[in-house]
């Protein structure tokens, strides 16, 4: 079951600096984003985290995509 969250933009902004920070492949990024929804009590398979990070890379980690993307793969658990 998909949700629709709002992420306060101080979290947004945290997950992007951690993008942002160091040399990071899809890999990493898609384990990133899903330590990010889990801890946040969410579930998200890690094919879906490995095509939203492509998503967030190819944006240049806009904000508003890394909500996006965010809201597509998060599962209620």
């Amino acid at each position: 079951m998909m949700i629709a969250e709002k992420f306060s933009t101080g979290e947004l902004a945290a997950l992007r600096s951690e993008l942002l920070q160091g040399v990071m492949d899809s890999w990493d990024a898609a384990q990133l984003l899903q330590a990010f929804l889990m801890g946040r009590g969410y579930g998200v398979s890690h094919e879906a985290a490995l095509t939203a990070a492509a998503r967030v890379e190819s944006s240049g980690c806009s904000l508003d995509v890394i909500q996006q993307e965010l809201e597509g793969i998060a599962l209620v658990q």
